[in-house]
């Protein structure tokens, strides 16, 4: 309980853990669903608006900059952590996801026919750049706002 405690006090750790819950959250409402109302697929799962990976490491980053100060090595490797993670989720992760899309529609073609069955691919697994400019601006929000 007491590296509970320890964590929460790290306002640099808090700042990220903050900016994540926010943004997970808020996933769950903005969801395009034909009901409305919270989804707990989103709210749990990867992709999606804005960007939960990339609240949590802005918000270290600046976080980590606000306390030890934008020169130190400790923001300089939490930045470089920070631009990999963002460039990860709207390049790699994205494609990852659109070539998902397109092998699970060649898999419904193949499905009519009978041939054989395979799970579907999770499509919903980067982010739009967009959302990953949406999830830095709230880390960075959340940061300036738990360290100042």
């Amino acid at each position: 309980m007491n590296l509970i405690v320890s964590m929460w006090q790290n306002l640099a750790m808090r700042s990220a853990l903050v900016a994540w819950a926010i943004a997970q959250t808020l996933k769950g409402f903005t969801a395009i669903r034909p009901r409305g109302g919270f989804s707990w697929k989103h709210f749990l799962g990867t992709g999606g608006m804005p960007s939960s990976h990339s609240a949590f490491v802005s918000g270290l980053a600046v976080a980590v900059g606000l306390l030890h100060g934008f020169s130190s090595t400790e923001f300089a490797i939490s930045f470089v952590l920070s631009m990999i993670v963002m460039y990860d989720a709207a390049g790699l992760r994205r494609a990852a996801g659109k070539q998902a899309e397109v092998l699970n529609k060649l898999m419904a073609e193949i499905f009519q026919k009978g041939e054989f069955k395979q799970q579907r691919l999770k499509e919903l697994l980067g982010h739009s750049p967009f959302e990953v400019l949406a999830g830095a601006l709230l880390g960075i929000l959340v940061a300036l706002i738990i360290c100042k």
